[in-house]
């Protein structure tokens, strides 16, 4: 009896051995299998590889193989139970960033989101710009992997600090830059230092890199030296992540005493520092301070900036800044991730960047948020009794608030819901357990003054409903 016939008689005997199992039990081992059936390791593994052919058999490397159903139709739907086995527990966890209470119903007044209202967008100018960088003899060109020169020499100029174009790699917005940092710097299970509270998709990319989120607190004047310096030696970590201009959710801007003690304390610790600089065009009408990065002679620092914010969510052009080994495998990791970012999209960025109605957007965006910004954190005060505002932020997108004692945030947002206004919950802005029930208010997706007095109204109403709940539980 040849190899080839006694394959296919172990494959067979196999198959009805699979029958009385269940999907995900585990086969005995090739040796046990040689051992049973009298066979050499060659035909083991020709049976093994027919089963797994035909979708009988899962096999994992180092671990074993396992019973896989076959796809197939079962009451007009695919079965796909079979993937359980194959994706094994590499789950990607978006809870902090999908909303748990599910699309808003029509009429819900949107003060949850971090883009800027479609009337505060320069939707002309984007769209003339991406019309004339689409009309370019090589606009369908592959783009260089770093990003056009062009565009990085604009990026350089807005960090400053000597920061040079080489220095820089053109992303697809934001959240893919913090993507590729965090995979590029710290290895599966390290600990990753974050600000507490902090922006919620940077925690969820942080894990979806196999990091270990750890708080650092904050106080009005930013993160805390003593406290970040205290985490590096508990820890042992290399990575801090912290957002030092008009911080997310709170509105912090660091301390000008602060930021070089920063610095210091990463550089002592061997650590490198990303700076999330997404508000740079968000602020209200002040003077906005420099980054860490103009400051950074050691190549502590790796800056993340975009352009989405203050432009529009499909504007997803943004930048990495770093110095040095980190920025070369930064590079490596955007090349296995997608090559380059689009082309076109490049180009209309750089006839944005260096229009004269870009100058002017920012300045009128600025002068609208500080609108909005005040008007709302009265309207906080006037509907909202007992909360407590953390500070009247001089940019970005969002108050920051404490909930009266008792008040439960979860509970309080799906009421919220209930009367047609989103907010978020404070509590999906924590690596770990809150501190105190807070909201993050938003004050810029509204479509206009009006409806932030209206939303602010209508949960105000909602905490209302809460109350006898709350006085039951008193």
């Amino acid at each position: 009896m040849n190899d080839s016939s006694t394959s296919r008689q172990l494959a067979d005997r196999l198959r009805t051995l699979v029958s009385g199992l269940s999907p995900g039990d585990l086969l005995p081992s090739s040796r046990d299998l040689i051992k049973e059936y009298r066979v050499g390791p060659a035909t083991v593994a020709r049976a093994i590889a027919s089963l797994a052919a035909e979708g009988v058999v899962v096999t994992r490397p180092g671990s074993g193989t396992y019973v896989a159903q076959r796809p197939r139709l079962r009451d007009g739907v695919t079965d796909t139970d079979w993937q359980t086995v194959a994706l094994t527990d590499r789950a990607v966890d978006t809870h902090l960033i999908a909303d748990p209470l599910g699309p808003p119903s029509a009429g819900t007044i949107s003060m949850d989101g971090g883009y800027v209202h479609r009337s505060l967008q320069p939707t002309r100018v984007l769209s003339a710009a991406l019309a004339r960088a689409a009309r370019r003899p090589d606009a369908w060109d592959r783009a260089p992997s770093g990003g056009l020169m062009e565009l990085r020499t604009v990026f350089a100029g807005i960090v400053g600090g000597g920061v040079a174009p080489e220095d820089v790699l053109v992303t697809a917005g934001g959240q893919s830059a913090l993507s590729i940092a965090f995979r590029a710097i710290a290895g599966p299970g390290s600990p990753v230092l974050v600000e507490s509270p902090t922006y919620p998709q940077a925690l969820a990319a942080a894990r979806a890199a196999g990091l270990r989120p750890v708080p650092v607190p904050l106080d009005a004047d930013g993160v805390r030296p003593d406290m970040l310096a205290e985490a590096f030696a508990m820890t042992g970590a290399r990575l801090f992540y912290c957002q030092p201009t008009f911080q997310n959710p709170t509105g912090t801007v660091l301390a000008p005493e602060r930021r070089r003690q920063i610095l210091d304390v990463a550089h002592a610790s061997g650590a490198f520092v990303i700076e999330d600089d997404f508000a740079r065009h968000l602020g209200h009408g002040g003077a906005v301070r420099r980054p860490l990065a103009a400051d950074d002679n050691d190549g502590t620092v790796v800056y993340v900036t975009s352009l989405t914010k203050p432009g529009a969510p499909s504007l997803r052009i943004g930048a990495l800044v770093a110095r040095g080994p980190v920025m070369e495998r930064m590079r490596a990791v955007r090349l296995v991730d997608d090559f380059f970012v689009s082309r076109p999209l490049q180009e209309a960025a750089l006839e944005v960047l260096g229009s004269p109605s870009w100058d002017r957007h920012i300045r009128s965006l600025g002068a609208a948020l500080r609108e909005r910004c005040a008007l709302l954190a009265a309207a906080v005060a006037r509907e909202i009794p007992g909360a407590t505002l953390t500070g009247l932020p001089a940019g970005g997108l969002h108050l920051w608030v404490r909930l009266p004692p008792g008040v439960d945030d979860t509970v309080l947002t799906s009421a919220a819901r209930q009367r047609g206004v989103a907010v978020s919950a404070g509590s999906r802005y924590f690596a770990t357990e809150p501190t105190a029930g807070h909201l993050r208010i938003g004050f810029a997706a509204a479509a206009d003054l009006a409806e932030l007095t209206e939303g602010t109204r209508r949960l105000g109403a909602a905490l209302a409903d809460l109350a006898p709940a709350r006085e039951r539980g008193a």
